[in-house]
């Protein structure tokens, strides 16, 4: 199970399109099996980024650093939504910073891979 995870976390398009395609297929709602398919997609990148930024800043806080400030997103839009409606819906607040955060680890994946490989490529 690990090594499956480690795989698919690694090429993070891979569960995307298997999830999107596959479930696509089942239900006939594209839109749906996109949603479905950035949220599982999110799982593989947070760790796949957390692994990305200890390997080249040489330390450990990687998960906890992308845990922390999904934290603080969540508790800033539930902080926003609070003042404009007088309530939260935590529901809301949590698939929004999910959802958020699969752009941002995207670009963060992108990002450290294009780092981490210019590194390895060219270390002098």
């Amino acid at each position: 199970m690990k090594q499956a995870y480690a795989f698919l976390a690694i090429v993070p398009i891979i569960p995307f399109a298997i999830v999107y395609y596959g479930y696509g297929a089942l239900i006939r709602d594209r839109k749906r099996a996109l949603r479905t398919a950035m949220d599982v997609t999110t799982l593989m990148l947070i760790g796949c980024v957390a692994v990305l930024f200890n390997r080249l800043f040489s330390n450990s806080f990687g998960l906890y650093g992308i845990l922390l400030l999904m934290l603080i997103g969540g508790g800033l839009l539930g902080n926003l939504q609070f003042r404009s409606k007088g309530e939260v819906d935590v529901k809301r607040v949590v698939r929004a910073v999910w959802r958020i955060g699969f752009f941002i680890m995207s670009v963060l994946y992108v990002l450290l891979m294009f780092v981490g490989l210019s590194r390895t490529l060219f270390a002098v």
